[in-house]
């Protein structure tokens, strides 16, 4: 017995421009609908949806299949998806009116359309054409740079449900040729919808990209105008061996602390519950978050003690902002941030538990060592130091989020760098710590523990 009573798989196939594709003709929303409404009619249980490459009815698109049957429907649009799913999927009665019956046609079409695919890739590997994937990696700052600007100038909130582009110039003081470029450019990747000249935020922008929203990300989305400037020195930090920006770490203004400590939040607010999870509360009175920027972690701890009192140590312009979350979270008896420098400072003593979360790749291997001595001082015997962090592999090349982070670095510190298990173990070690492990989390990072 098959493990569900249908297995849809639905075509995604993304093709250069000019060539037909589910996905230039909105394969995406039927996807997103089909996803939507099994589980609205309570089918998750018997319906598997996956998303697969070419079914080979291109012109025809969205198209999907639906096993054991192999019924094959083509030019759906998110509005059949409804009446597909109650009538064939609940009902067990193929949707007539989209359904692909003639079999010899049918086949035929497929077989053409591979053949004429075939000859295509053929002609490409003779003319030495660069690759599709490589030429988005390399054109993918285009993307990036449209949003980023979409988000610098707050367009998002301008368009709302719905504004034309002399409205939009107009809000915003732009040339309305550009505004209209920039929109149109919007459209086309999906963030914007435009009919008869006027544009609205699609959901994903209304959620994220607009004020007001409960999920509103700009903020934090925002700190990738920083690091866009900082990325633009690579070549030149890559001839250094290091930055080549004179300003420090953590010492600018608001345009870049604001932005900065949000988005950091918005990634501790997702882990923290994990982090606590796999560190365990129990024992623990008091935890020193060193560089906690919002709170969150200590937050989340003290939320899941009620006798955990922590202390958050930050830079000048850190600690308001922490003190703000704490405050919104009702923890201010039991958690307070200070103003501290976590590269020289002598921490206070009598801690149970130190935490740095996204600390020690800031920093250079004679830092990291430096700190780690400090904190032990600060820890009862016994008390534990956490070290959340990537952790590379040990030839240096994945997971591949951190083997970026590392070039990161490069471009925005003097000396740090995302490190391997066995320098943080022999760190750890060397500063005095017993008991040395490591924890896994999901997702790029993981947590490096040694006792005191």
């Amino acid at each position: 017995m098959p493990p569900f009573r249908y297995h849809v798989f639905a075509c995604e196939q993304r093709k250069p421009e000019g060539l037909p594709c589910c996905a230039a003709r909105g394969s995406l929303a039927v996807i997103e609908a089909l996803r939507r409404e099994v589980a609205a009619q309570g089918l998750l249980e018997t319906v598997q949806v996956t998303t697969c490459g070419s079914i080979g009815l291109c012109e025809r698109g969205p198209n999907l299949v639906v096993y054991p049957e192999g019924v094959f429907y083509s030019g759906l649009t998110a509005a059949d998806v409804p009446e597909l799913v109650r009538e064939h999927l609940a009902g067990g009665r193929p949707l007539a009116r989209l359904v692909r019956n003639d079999e010899a046609v049918l086949k035929a079409e497929i077989t053409e359309n591979r053949r004429r695919m075939v000859e295509w890739m053929k002609a490409r590997e003779a003319a030495g054409a660069v690759p599709d994937e490589l030429m988005r990696t390399v054109r993918g700052y285009q993307e990036s740079r449209v949003v980023l600007t979409a988000l610098e100038l707050d367009l998002f909130s301008a368009v709302g449900g719905g504004a034309i582009a002399e409205a939009v110039a107009g809000a915003r003081q732009l040339d309305h040729r550009g505004a209209t470029v920039l929109l149109n450019a919007l459209v086309a990747l999906g963030l914007l919808t435009k009919d008869h000249g006027v544009y609205a935020n699609t959901p994903v922008a209304a959620r994220f990209l607009a004020a007001g929203s409960q999920d509103d990300a700009r903020d934090a989305l925002k700190h990738n105008l920083s690091l866009w400037s900082r990325w633009s020195t690579l070549t030149d930090a890559v001839r250094a061996g290091h930055t080549v920006v004179s300003r420090a770490p953590g010492t600018g203004g608001p345009d870049w602390t604001v932005p900065f400590i949000a988005a950091m939040h918005r990634n501790a607010v997702l882990r923290a519950p994990a982090v606590v999870q796999a560190v365990g509360t129990a024992g623990v009175k008091r935890l020193l978050d060193v560089g906690g920027g919002s709170g969150a972690y200590s937050i989340a701890f003290a939320q899941a003690n009620p006798e955990l009192h922590a202390e958050i140590l930050d830079l000048p312009s850190v600690a308001p902002i922490a003190q703000a979350h704490v405050a919104e979270a009702g923890l201010q008896d039991r958690v307070h941030a200070r103003v501290g420098d976590l590269r020289s400072d002598a921490f206070p003593q009598g801690f149970d538990l130190a935490l740095l979360s996204a600390i020690c790749h800031m920093l250079g291997p004679d830092e990291n060592l430096d700190l780690l001595r400090r904190l032990r001082r600060a820890l009862t015997s016994g008390g534990r130091l956490v070290i959340q962090d990537f952790v590379l592999d040990p030839d240096g090349t994945s997971p591949a989020h951190a083997a970026l982070f590392a070039l990161n670095m490069l471009v925005g510190t003097p000396s740090g760098g995302t490190y391997t298990e066995a320098e943080y173990t022999a760190w750890l070690r060397e500063a005095g710590y017993s008991d040395v492990r490591r924890i896994p989390l999901p997702g790029p990072s993981g947590l490096m523990v040694g006792r005191a």
